[in-house]
């Protein structure tokens, strides 16, 4: 089963504020132990959205939308995608998950399962990513 560890957006990471060194080291310790455990899919943090877009659709009309983004609520600013054998697994790395605000402040991450194609009825789209997964 895979999980994403979703890291809210902060004024600070929106501002483009790079982690404190601390912080920076915390999260290559924990990243390590998911490495070592087989555990780590993949992690990275995102730049502001200030440099990103959106595409917003409208029946067959596409609008690219600049950022930034003004509801830092509602954006990330990291990941870690992680494989675990359980949710119970993937609750308990996330419990060691380092504060990525910083130590002794308020913070909360989110933690969602990813579908997998086991997940869905048989369909022709459902073949089409299962000839994909085979090819890689």
């Amino acid at each position: 089963m895979r999980f994403l560890i979703i890291i809210k957006a902060t004024t600070a990471s929106e501002a483009g504020e790079l982690p404190d060194p601390a912080l920076m080291t915390d999260m290559a310790v924990f990243h390590e132990e998911l490495a070592k455990a087989g555990a780590l899919l993949d992690a990275a943090g995102l730049k502001p959205s200030a440099q990103g877009w959106r595409v917003r659709i409208d029946g067959d009309r596409r609008q690219v939308i600049e950022g930034p983004f003004t509801e830092s609520g509602d954006l990330i600013s990291g990941y870690t995608l992680i494989q675990a054998r359980s949710r119970e697994e993937a609750l308990e790395w996330s419990r060691r998950y380092p504060n990525p605000r910083g130590r002794g402040l308020p913070c909360e991450i989110e933690v969602r399962p990813l579908y997998c194609l086991e997940d869905f009825p048989p369909s022709e789209g459902v073949a089409r990513f299962r000839a994909m997964e085979a090819q890689e």
